[in-house]
């Protein structure tokens, strides 16, 4: 029975894996010398907690069968590979049994739809109901929305996940009609309003009542393919930004598209995902949620699209010469935080620290910014005066060089969000 519980799991774990709207760090650590927990072991990934600590998770689909031919999934209906499908005791015994061992954390299921919504919704609702329920599993819980699931269900779950998610697939209703002419964004918007309506709900009942039980408490979240359809970086991005400000969305996941079969209407681009491109996408969604632009600052008619070369806010700054440099004693925080290399811990520190006298360069890198980056762009108490500013072009070269420099001398070189 073992084996073919193994079969299944590493069957659907697999699967799984395309879905990255619980952020995965791909570990490869293994348990030797009897030590505790193993990150090698199959479905488990990790993600992050609003205080920063990581956790691991058992992430699998429920079933890889599915109604759906959708172009750009593995599990569509037409492609032939191997299928399975966890019974809800199988999910429920391997959750327990990878807890017990100190594997896991919590829990991310998602599934392939099979015979409905409705049916396959019912189903994660009822292996989340007997976790919490039966086996009193106070851990964390991200559950899949089904679309097209009834409100029930829905409500249902929201009373034993801590986070649900939907994916909206492609980031326009075009894109997702070329490769999945049988969904619509329609269908995911539906249920997402629910949920923001029903958590708002369960908040102002929690004033009255206090008995009142939590509903979905981490909130929700989306996931949009990149790369297999040719929307614009700027198209992605004001899809994201609507729907963070229609259904007040913890996160959008940006998925670079990975060709798994071929298929006349999506671009073959090889095996490797668009990381770059998913990489700045990342770093606007995060000057979006964290440092207070507008996507239209940042991306617009004039720019669609993203520079490969720098990040969005170096980008950004270069873009607009007349509001810099920045007087670091003197600027609205803010405005600090628009300075390429400095982070919102630093602008923070920034501020409190010149209520106590102005601020030099010297004590500007002990505070932990990237002042080689930054020097271009602020003025502080022992700036020197310059009767004319360099272009951006020979900032951007300039900062580059440095880049590359800085690159080759790291042992290790991997993409950052923020230097």
């Amino acid at each position: 029975m073992w084996d073919r519980i193994r079969e299944k799991l590493s069957i659907l774990a697999d699967a799984a894996k395309y879905d990255v709207s619980c952020s995965s760090s791909g570990g490869n650590r293994k348990n030797t010398n009897k030590g505790l927990g193993d990150s090698s072991a199959s479905g488990i990934c990790h993600t992050y907690t609003e205080d920063g600590r990581c956790v691991s998770l058992l992430k699998i689909l429920l079933t890889n069968h599915c109604i759906y031919d959708c172009a750009f999934c593995v599990s569509r209906k037409s492609n032939d590979v191997k299928r399975a499908a966890f019974t809800v005791d199988e999910v429920v015994d391997l959750t327990m049994s990878f807890y017990r061992r100190n594997y896991i954390e919590g829990l991310f299921l998602s599934s392939g739809i099979f015979k409905n919504a409705d049916y396959t919704m019912e189903r994660l609702v009822r292996i989340a109901k007997k976790l919490r329920l039966e086996h009193k599993f106070n851990g964390y819980i991200h559950l899949k929305t089904i679309p097209g699931a009834s409100e029930e269900l829905l409500t249902e779950a929201g009373l034993y996940a801590d986070r649900m998610s939907i994916n909206l697939e492609m980031p326009t209703e075009n894109g997702l009609k070329l490769l999945a002419p049988e969904k619509s964004h329609d269908e995911v918007k539906k249920p997402l309003g629910f949920i923001k309506n029903s958590i708002i709900a369960f908040k102002d009942e929690k004033k009255l009542i206090k008995s009142t039980p939590k509903f979905v408490p981490a909130g929700q979240s989306t996931q949009m393919v990149i790369g297999a359809t040719p929307e614009t970086d700027m198209e992605i991005m004001y899809s994201a930004d609507q729907y963070y400000r229609s259904f007040d969305l913890k996160r959008v996941y940006y998925s670079g598209y990975i060709p798994i079969s071929y298929d006349s209407r999506m671009p073959q681009i090889g095996s490797q995902p668009p990381l770059l491109r998913e990489n700045r996408l990342y770093q606007t969604d995060w000057l979006m949620r964290f440092y207070g632009f507008n996507v239209r600052e940042i991306l617009n008619e004039k720019n669609p699209h993203l520079d490969v070369d720098i990040d969005p806010k170096l980008s950004w700054a270069l873009r607009n010469p007349d509001l810099f440099p920045v007087d670091i004693n003197t600027a609205d925080y803010y405005m600090i935080l628009r300075v390429p290399g400095i982070g919102v811990g630093s602008a923070q520190k920034i501020v409190q620290a010149r209520k106590f006298g102005r601020l030099r360069s010297d004590q500007l890198r002990k505070m932990g910014i990237a002042y080689n980056r930054a020097k271009h762009f602020i003025r502080c108490a022992d700036s020197v005066i310059q009767l004319t500013n360099p272009e951006p072009h020979q900032v951007k070269a300039q900062i580059l060089q440095d880049s590359n420099s800085k690159y080759l001398k790291t042992p290790q070189n991997q993409l950052s969000l923020f230097s």
